[in-house]
Parts: structure tokens; sequence; C-alpha cells
């Protein structure tokens, strides 16, 4: 705790404890009030101002103190000041006192109670920052919630000072009131009982509930607004209509037929969607190979002599597709028929918010469903460079068509597609030149990461031309030529072929979202629960974003498929909390977590702790000693805020780090677990080491080293 904060909670406790020491409560009972209420009103006749501004001042700081009295002040305040000046005062007293509290609460307790209890939190917060408003009002509304309590607890969240303040107005006005009016007629008051009747009470509960209410309200003339215009069908032919049989559209049509709903999968091309097809398995495949090529060259140091390695390109991109067929079958029509699915193989469109058409071979037909699913997925990015149309470029969807291995290739993009490609290609002969606008490759990922991706990549025999601005393309002499700029100046650099990889964007049109309003940017726009401006149209995958892996695809279908099938009985709010992605390079480069750029563009404070991959017995007897592990955790804690690593099978070492961060396991358990002997994930439990040895306790350590030389004496 800063000295500050100290400082502050010092007075606060030192102030409290005084007014208790010298009895100052005393003069806050009814019995006191009634005794004095006519000198009182005589001294407010007299010096009504200073009166006033003193009557204030007491009440703001018992109320900031959370003294308790303020009901008798309250009444006091009707009964001396009458009820128009009772009720100014106390009800900006009131509020000021309880800001007062907020404000100290915030300052004293909330970096500590969020850095702590963060995670557990998470969702509160969301809750606070989305609605903060109607929950405070609901509880200022009801006078069975202590004011002290919420004051307390409120300082603790995000909601915004001014929010809370002004909402504390308005919320404790009627309470005031009704406190301020029995005041005027205290005589007849011998106890606060008197003040409130159950009835009352009862009115109060009735009118805090009415913010809930009014929110429930406003929802219903949201959803009938979106649907005003449309005919909604008497009965439906599905519970879920799924539009794309990629990774968010397969999951999301399993768990409806999982729980019996009546489900329709509709795909315009191949059941799998760009992962199977043209994506993650594909790309994952060629590297596999490519890896195979590289290490056979470079075997020779080990004793194993492979001369003149060849690599039958055709044969590779068969290999590919093998791969594909084999994985084929898991995201098949007939397997998702026995589950139960029906799917439908052709082109869809959504013609109202419950109406979806479906040509086939020139014929079409509709359908009817109570929620429809939005997973179009997306599609490579490919600006409009002069003299693009001219070149028969590649992309990531149309690369697996390849039959010649290109001699030189240009790449677009240093980001995990462009990488991964650039790497594969080398590795099986081609001359690869690699272009990035950025200074460094891996724009997301920490410094020192891409610089050991860098330096591999240079190894690998890869022109690496980072800075480089692609301005056009040419055909001179049959010849085609990338014109670049670089440092002001133009840069010619000639290819065979050239590899698109500038990232993806989602596929949001074409099948009716623009005629029926949904809304959209570069991506679909949708709340937490995954649904779009209408309430029953919900979208999940690459589409939405903000996270484009196959892994998030799947993650946000459960959540979008169970919030489609049982709204409003139930729904979740998707979870990103811990969300892991890796670049499959050799090395690859695996995160989860904050990176440590991450934690500086958001003032997070942190603490690092590395172990390099290249002390590992394991990596050093698979002659794959290179990379490093990279823990972020809260200073002087074990709790792991983010980890990155760079190094062999980096992808599987995260897993752990995964699991360890979705249920809150810190470095400590981590290093008393035992990790089997020798293998790559004991790099987990050495890096925990090293968190363990900065962070011992160096003055218990002394009072031990005290104690074994006191044993030897």
């Amino acid at each position: 705790m800063s000295l500050k904060k100290l400082l502050l909670l010092l007075v606060i406790i030192a102030l409290f404890i005084s007014v208790f020491a010298f009895d100052l409560t005393q003069y806050l009972s009814l019995d006191v009030l009634k005794e004095k209420q006519q000198q009182l009103n005589q001294l407010f006749a007299a010096h009504p101002f200073k009166v006033f501004a003193i009557y204030f001042a007491i009440y703001v700081i018992s109320t900031a103190l959370s003294l308790p009295g303020a009901t008798v002040l309250t009444l006091g305040a009707g009964a001396i000041l009458g009820f128009g000046w009772g009720l100014l005062l106390a009800s900006f007293a009131a509020s000021v006192g309880a800001f007062l509290s907020f404000l100290s609460a915030r300052f004293i307790l909330r970096d500590w109670v969020q850095a702590k209890f963060g995670e557990r939190l998470d969702a509160i917060n969301r809750g606070i920052e989305r609605d903060g408003a109607f929950y405070l009002l609901s509880l200022r509304l009801v006078p069975l919630f202590p004011f002290f309590v919420i004051n307390l607890v409120m300082g603790l969240t995000p909601i915004k000072a001014w929010t809370y303040y002004w909402v504390s107005q308005v919320g404790m006005l009627l309470g005031a009131a009704v406190y301020i009016n029995a005041g005027t007629q205290l005589a007849q008051i011998s106890s606060p009982g008197d003040v409130v009747s159950a009835d009352l009470i009862g009115a109060f509960v009735l009118l805090g509930i009415m913010p809930i209410i009014a929110k429930f309200i406003l929802s219903i003339v949201k959803r009938r607004k979106a649907f005003k215009g449309y005919q909604k069908p008497k009965l439906f032919d599905n519970n879920m209509v799924v539009i794309g049989a990629g990774s968010a559209g397969l999951v999301s049509a399993y768990i409806a037929a999982a729980v019996k709903a009546k489900v329709t999968l509709i795909e315009r091309d191949k059941m799998g969607g760009d992962c199977l097809n043209t994506g993650c398995v594909p790309s994952k495949a060629l590297l596999h190979v490519a890896n195979v090529a590289h290490q056979a060259r470079q075997s020779e140091h080990l004793g194993v002599k492979a001369d003149n390695v060849q690599v039958d390109f055709k044969q590779v991109m068969q290999q590919v597709q093998d791969v594909i067929g084999k994985i084929e079958p898991h995201d098949s029509v007939e397997r998702y028929e026995q589950l139960g699915v029906n799917v439908e193989l052709g082109e869809a469109r959504i013609v109202s918010p419950w109406e979806v058409e479906i040509t086939q071979n020139g014929e079409t037909k509709t359908i009817t469903t109570r929620a429809i699913m939005v997973a179009t997925g997306a599609r490579p990015l490919v600006p409009e460079f002069e003299g693009l149309g001219n070149i028969d470029y590649l992309t990531s969807d149309n690369l697996w068509s390849l039959q010649e291995l290109p001699e030189r290739l240009v790449v677009l993009g240093g980001g995990p597609i462009g990488c991964e490609l650039s790497q594969a290609f080398q590795r099986l002969g081609s001359q690869v030149t690699l272009v990035e606008m950025a200074n460094r490759i891996l724009g997301p990922e920490d410094q020192d990461s891409a610089e050991l991706l860098t330096k591999q990549l240079q190894n690998d025999g890869i022109d690496l031309r980072t800075g480089h601005k692609a301005k056009r393309f040419e055909q001179r002499d049959g010849e085609n030529i990338l014109v670049a700029e670089h440092n002001g100046k133009e840069q010619q650099i000639p290819f065979d072929r050239v590899l698109i990889a500038l990232g993806r964007q989602a596929n949001v049109s074409g099948f009716g979202l623009e005629e029926l309003g949904v809304e959209a940017d570069r991506t679909i726009n949708t709340n937490e629960l995954l649904q779009t401006n209408y309430p029953n149209i919900y979208a999940c995958g690459d589409v939405v974003g903000p996270y484009q892996f196959t892994h998030v695809a799947s993650h946000q279908a459960w959540y979008a498929a169970v919030n489609a099938l049982f709204d409003p009985l139930k729904t979740f709010r998707v979870d990103y909390s811990v969300i892991p992605w890796v670049t499959y390079t050799s090395p690859q480069v695996a995160n989860v977590g904050l990176t440590e750029q991450q934690a500086q563009q958001q003032n997070k404070a942190y603490e690092v702790t590395t172990y390099d991959i290249g002390e590992l017995d394991r990596a050093i007897a698979d002659d794959n000693a290179y990379g490093r592990v990279k823990v972020l955790t809260v200073p002087g804690k074990d709790k792991i805020l983010g980890v990155n690593i760079v190094g062999p099978s980096a992808g599987e070492l995260l897993a752990e780090y995964v699991l360890a961060m979705k249920h809150g396991i810190g470095l400590n358990k981590i290093l008393g677990t035992i990790h089997s002997y020798p293998t790559l994930a004991e790099a987990n439990k050495y890096v925990a080491g090293e968190w363990k040895r900065a962070n011992a306790p160096q003055s218990l350590l002394n009072w031990v080293e005290k104690f074994h030389r006191w044993r030897r004496s």
C-alpha cells in the first residue's frame, strides 16, 4: 500500500475512533434531538446560513465515516429546517458523504481487490460497466440495504464516479423526503421505527425493482422495434438454422443436435470450411513435409548423411490432399446427418428474421426457424494494388492447387500466415522473399519473440524485407516485378509467383444481412451473448472476431448456440479471459494472456521471468535447443498474467499454462508438480523455479542461515 493510501486510511480510522472515544454519537440520538429541538429551532431562526452550513458539514462527515445516526440527522433536518430546506440539505449532504466514502474505498482498496480477485470479479465488473446505474438505483431505492455497505462495495467496482454521484442523488431523494416529512412532526415520533411501516418498506421494495423492470421492458421494446415490419410465423420448421459449415457452424449444429433441437446446417462450398480445406490442416501438413526436408538436409553433423535431398513438389501437394482426405470424414455431411443435423448444400439467404432461402441447382425453397446462426467465416484480404489484376497471384485459398514449386516466391505480409508459408516454401526449395511494411514481423508479438523467429527465418535463407511497402506490380520482358518503397526509395523485387498473406476479411455480405439491416462493419456487430441487433440472429467465428482462430470459433459457437436455443430462459456471456494462440513456424511462437507489449500499453504492473530452452536437456538431446519461455506475473505474486513461448513444440507446452490461468493455478503449484525427465515440458517447471529464486524471502532465509550456523556450533 502506498504512503498516501496508508495516511488516508489512518486518518479515517483516527476520526472514527475519536467519535466513539469522545462519545460524540450520544448527540445523534432521537432523545437528544427532541430535547434540543426548541433551542436548535431558535438558533436556526437567528443564524440560518450558519446553522445550515454546520449541520451540512456534520451530516457529510457522519455519512462519509459511516457513523450510526443518519436517520436521526435526517429527521433533525426536517424538525429544525423545515421540509424544503431540510430536504435540500439531507439529499445533498447524504450524497456528498456517500460520494466521499465511495472515493475513499476506491482510492484505498480497489486496486488491491481487483489485483487479487480480478478474474473472479470479471463478470461483475462487466455487469457494472454495462448496467451499473440500474443496479445502484435499485439499491438506493430499497431501505433494506445499509447505505454504508453500498458506498464501500461500489467503490471497488469500475462504475464511473459521476454516475455513482448522480444516481445516489436521485435514488436517495424519495427516502430522504419521507424522513424529512416525519421530522417536521418530531413530537409524534418515539423511535425511528415509527417513521417507516411495513407497508412503506414494501412500497420502497417495489419501487426498488422498478429500474430492473424498466430494463426488461426496454429490452422488449428493443426486440419489437427490431422485428417491426416482419410477420413472425406461428410454427417453425427449425429451432435453429446455421449458415456456414466451418468450425463455428459445425460446433453450433452439433450442440443443437446434441440437445435434441431441430437444426439445419447450410454450406455453399465444402464441409469443414477454411480450416480443413485451405487453412489449418493443409498448412500444417505442408509445414510438416518442409520440416522433414529441412531436417534431412541438416542431419549430416549428427552422423546421418542424406546426400542430394530431392523434393517432389507434386507428391508433396498430394500428401497435403491425403491429409485433408483423412480428416474430412470428421466434418462430412454423412457424419452430421447421423448426429441428427439436417445438412443442405446450397446458397443461403436470410429474407426475414425467421426465414432463410436455400438455392440448390437453380431451385429455391424457404425454411423457417426460431433462431439463425451466422457462421460464414472469412476470406483472404487482397488489397487493390496497381497491376495486381495482371498477375496470377496466390492466396491461402488457391495455394493448394499448385503443382510446381515456384523458383522465386514473394510473400506479402509478415503475420503468422506469411511467416509459416514463407518458411515452408523456403525449406521445400523456393527462394522466398518476405515483404513486410512494418519494421518487424509478427507485430502483435513481443519484440524479443519476433527477433528469435527473424533469426531463424534468415538462417533458413529467406530474404526478409521489413520496412518495405508494396506499391505496385509490373511485368517487364515477361518477368513479374514487385515495386516496393523502402526509406523513401523504390526497390524492384523480381518473382515467379506472389502469395498475398495480408490477413483475412469477414464474409458479411451476399446472404441477406445488408437488406435485413444487420449491423456490421468489418465484422458483424454482436453483444456479449453474440446476438446481432436482431435478438434471434446470432453470429460466431471469424465473421465476428475479435480473434480469428479455429479454437476461438468453436469456443464462441458453444455460447452462441446455447444462447440461441435457450434465450430467455438461460444465457451466457462469452468469455475471452484465457485465449491461447500459436504461430506454427520453427521455432513455434505460442501465447496465452497478456504479452509484454500489451501489459505496457495497458499500464499493467508485471514481473518477467524467463528460461532459456537452450539449457534444457531434452532440447539439447533433440538438437533443437533454441528459444525461451517467458512468464508475466503480478509483481511479488505467482499469479500468471501471460505466457509467451518461442521454441520447439511451444504450442504443446502452452497447454499447461492455459489450464493454470483458467483455474487460477500459480507458478508455485507448477513448480511443485512432477514433470517427466527428459521432456520439453520441464521448461515450464524450470521457469517457475527461476521465479521462485527471484522471489525468495531473503529476510527469512537470513534467519534460517543463522539457525543452521547455530546448529553447527
